[in-house]
């Protein structure tokens, strides 16, 4: 999180001052070419351009999380022997399996979030123009189904049967490449097959987007007094730290909804031909019954390790585009 709060902060700040016009920088090259556009498509815009910072990043610690949560027979001792123990075997590059699928499933992801987001809440306003705190959450809730449905259940199909190929080469190895993937779970399962899962995903995602949002609103008012739409821009290291701390909520409630997620989408690509969960509320029954409720938690501290800092660099950049959008509207 230091390094983050130095990094991307320093970069945003240094190109604002040295380009007054902001055109050759990432975030606001966007937004100059976005400045014609709707105030949806460029939250969609800001979201698009922090998701992808975000996987470049922390693609390492996703993978070790999918690990530990597949893991039914002990065989990591935690985050650290898990990382070390998959560098050992399969070299410093699996950390990054699924690096594609998961970069560009953000990168979407975040672009339907913050653009549907914008369309939920303008839908929800009272005929005051106010949004109170329970349809904020509404609206994140419903921003969060879209996209779990559209965009996040196909791409984490694909890259967690990737990440889950453990030590396979040659002729063993079943699924090759993003779109090698894509193809194979479309030959061999049907459409069908790239929405495994997708109860979890949906629960998962609505739960810990009315938590973002909800959450995000209320740091920025109080740590900084910062009112959505009243023309400030709050600076990157101070997004940062909103984003970071509305972001720690959601996966301590959604911890079983994930875990639930990666063995239903893992378990097409299994060598037994009788799936052994047959659905959402199976696959939390067995879990807790075979391996005890706590396997529910498996991944959680990897997940507090990644989505807190992604959301982190995510706001750090979207606030920047953001409010230089509103800064050129007033």
């Amino acid at each position: 999180m230091t390094l983050l709060l130095v990094l991307v902060p320093c970069s945003i700040t240094f190109t604002r001052r040295t380009n007054p016009f902001c055109a050759s920088s990432s975030a606001y090259g966007i937004a100059a070419c976005c400045h014609a556009l709707g105030q949806r498509t460029k939250k969609a815009a800001a979201g698009c351009l922090g998701g992808g910072l975000e996987a470049l990043c922390l693609q390492p610690m996703d993978t070790v999380k999918t690990r530990l949560q597949l893991d039914r027979v002990g065989k990591y001792r935690g985050i650290a022997n898990c990382g070390a123990t998959i560098v050992r075997q399969e070299g410093v590059e699996a950390l990054w399996k699924g690096v594609v699928p998961f970069t560009t499933h953000l990168m979407c992801k975040y672009a339907m979030r913050m653009g549907t987001n914008a369309v939920y809440q303008g839908a929800l306003r009272d005929e005051h123009g106010q949004l109170s705190g329970a349809r904020r959450m509404a609206a994140g809730f419903c921003a969060g189904m879209t996209e779990a449905l559209v965009i996040v259940t196909p791409f984490e199909v694909v890259k967690i049967r990737l990440q889950q190929q453990q030590g396979a080469k040659g002729a063993q190895v079943k699924y090759r490449g993003t779109l090698g993937t894509f193809s194979t779970i479309a030959r061999e399962e049907g459409l069908r097959g790239l929405w495994s899962g997708a109860t979890p995903t949906v629960m998962r995602n609505g739960t810990n987007q009315a938590c973002l949002f909800w959450a995000k609103n209320n740091m920025d008012k109080v740590l900084w007094r910062k009112h959505e739409g009243d023309g400030r821009v709050l600076l990157p290291w101070q997004s940062m730290i909103s984003g970071f701390s509305a972001a720690c909520l959601g996966p301590l409630v959604t911890n079983p909804f994930d875990v639930a997620k990666t063995r239903l989408m893992a378990q097409g690509g299994a060598a037994a031909d009788v799936p052994k969960y047959r659905g959402f509320f199976d696959c939390i029954f067995q879990v807790a019954r075979s391996e005890g409720p706590t396997a529910l938690y498996k991944g959680l501290l990897p997940r507090l390790m990644r989505i807190p800092p992604g959301q982190a660099i995510v706001w750090g950049v979207a606030d920047q585009v953001i409010g230089y959008f509103e800064a050129q509207k007033a």
